[in-house]
């Protein structure tokens, strides 16, 4: 039965994780059992044609794929990646690894061969699916990775690699998934190092069902008739993997599948309109390059869309009354880390979304904002946003650094690095990454709110706000900013965009420098990568 309120919700709230778990028997064995011809995944190929995957397709396959990879020297606990774009195929991977109680590395394909090269080592991996692209890049690399005995290539064999579909078709069609436990190891997801190096966060079973909770609210209290999710995040990515593809599949929610290079926001309003979306997770950098698409609702037939989600980055006013005007909808902002994810949500169908806020604790968690001697803030003090453990949602630890993960804690407060506030209603509002926020004349300033206030000037696309080393003031604020098209970069343009936010914000938060880009530097999640622009600066 849905809840009807999130404090009726909250306070009858019991986590149920059972001993043994598997993912893939939840999000797969389990429906094609129950309902086997019902629709799990529809691939959109880059013509537009349409091929649909039932629940007994992905079990058929995925236990094909198991019995190879075990054939081929895979056990329990072994490290294997899925270097692919979205598909099937990287469902079928998944669905195989969780069978035979190994661990999925989920790899995002814009990876170079440093990139690779220190995930792959760090978490000597035994295995990698890919396609000939990665191949390709795994070349120059075999050497350097000792451990890594198989090469699958959904593409065909060559260059090292067994071909995907050969392995499918000489293997046997049933399966006995590992009887795992629930706190067992399932993957491990690289953090996306936006500061040092990426830390291979550990995740067992338990943690897709740690995230259902978040998933309903950010959903309007998902699942409902007629849903079919979609998002164009990475499922390499923890947001596309546990915000979208396996919550779905748990549920028996179709998921649309669509391999793109780049996001293009006209596409993506037609593939919503095209495949009846019901329900989108779309990062906020995405969300505000949507923003730049001219009259959608006239343009593409949405009736089908229900719920729009965001997470990875601060969303901002602007863009959540933009989609409230322009779409007719309330975005549902979430908001987690790889470590510990949806943890706090919005769900307008209950009446918790507050534009610039990121929502409240989901039911199942308890998230503060605390002082650096673990207290917690006062009401509206910004402070460090921090999840109480156990979690189901919590990782297990950092793969191979046990004193990272003990420096991740205070006391049983999991800290996240991320700044925020929490007003007396409860609702967290983000501020920013400790090492994002700008100390500029005494005053610590987000770069979020200027960023939303850039990102209302007509001639501004995207926007991101860094310090910059001032001898008087410690830091001043600058922005990069990337232009919409029609609009030419220039000092008189400069000026106005400068006076645009000192008479909207103050005259300490305004940017006393703007440098004009093409583009800004981002993860492979589409988060800034301020890092960067702060070098630049």
């Amino acid at each position: 039965m849905s809840p009807t309120s999130y404090e009726e919700w909250r306070a009858g709230f019991r986590w149920r994780i059972p001993e043994r778990y598997n993912i893939a028997v939840d999000v797969c064995d389990r429906w094609a059992a129950a309902d086997p011809d019902r629709t799990a995944i529809l691939d959109v190929a880059a013509n537009g044609r349409v091929e649909s995957w039932s629940f007994a397709a992905l079990r058929e396959a995925s236990n094909r794929f198991a019995n190879a990879l075990r054939a081929h020297g895979i056990q329990a606990g072994d490290r294997v990646a899925v270097l692919l774009p979205q598909s099937p195929a990287v469902v079928v991977a998944h669905l195989a690894i969780y069978k035979l109680g190994a661990v999925a590395l989920p790899l995002a394909v814009v990876f170079g061969p440093e990139g690779l090269l220190h995930r792959l080592g760090n978490a000597g991996a035994k295995a990698v699916v890919t396609h000939a692209g990665g191949v390709a890049k795994l070349a120059s690399l075999r050497d350097a990775l000792p451990d890594l005995g198989l090469v699958v290539s959904t593409d065909g064999a060559g260059e090292g690699a067994l071909g995907y579909a050969d392995l499918l078709a000489a293997a046997l069609p049933d399966f006995a998934p590992v009887d795992t436990w629930a706190d067992d190891p399932a993957l491990m997801i690289y953090t996306s190092g936006t500061t040092g190096p990426p830390k291979g966060a550990l995740h067992g079973h338990r943690v897709l069902l740690g995230h259902l909770p978040g998933f309903a609210m950010m959903h309007d209290v998902m699942p409902k008739p007629g849903d079919r999710m979609w998002t164009p995040a990475d499922w390499a990515w923890a947001g596309g993997l546990l915000n979208a593809l396996l919550p779905s599949l748990h549920h028996g929610v179709a998921v649309v599948a669509r391999k793109a290079d780049k996001f293009e926001p006209e596409e993506a309003f037609r593939l919503m309109a095209d495949l009846s979306v019901a329900n989108a997770f779309v990062p906020p950098t995405a969300l505000r390059m949507l923003r730049t698409v001219e009259d959608p609702r006239r343009r593409f037939d949405l009736g089908a869309l229900r719920t729009l989600a965001s997470a990875g980055e601060m969303l901002g006013p602007e863009t959540f009354h933009w989609a409230k005007d322009t779409l007719g909808l309330t975005i549902n902002e979430a908001y987690g880390q790889t470590e510990c994810n949806l943890v706090l949500a919005s769900c307008a169908a209950l009446g918790l979304a507050r534009a610039g806020s990121t929502g409240l604790a989901v039911p199942g968690h308890r998230v503060a904002v605390i002082r650096p001697d673990g207290s917690p803030s006062a009401i509206d003090e910004t402070g460090q946003i921090a999840v109480a453990r156990p979690d189901p949602v919590m990782f297990l630890r950092y793969w191979n650094d046990p004193e990272a993960t003990a420096r991740k804690f205070l006391g049983d407060w999991m800290t996240t690095g991320d700044q925020g506030r929490m007003d007396a209603d409860g609702y967290v509002h983000f501020v920013g990454r400790d090492d994002d926020v700008i100390t500029s004349s005494g005053y610590r300033i987000g770069p979020g709110e200027i960023e939303d206030c850039l990102l209302r000037h007509p001639a501004v696309a995207l926007a991101a706000a860094v310090g910059k080393p001032d001898p008087v003031r410690t830091e001043i604020v600058k922005a990069f900013v990337v232009l919409r098209p029609g609009h030419v970069a220039s000092e008189a343009l400069a000026a106005e965009i400068q006076g645009y936010v000192r008479t909207r914000l103050s005259a300490h938060e305004y940017p006393r420098e703007i440098a004009f880009r093409s583009s800004l530097p981002l993860t492979t999640t589409g988060k800034i990568i301020r890092r960067v622009l702060r070098d630049e600066a």
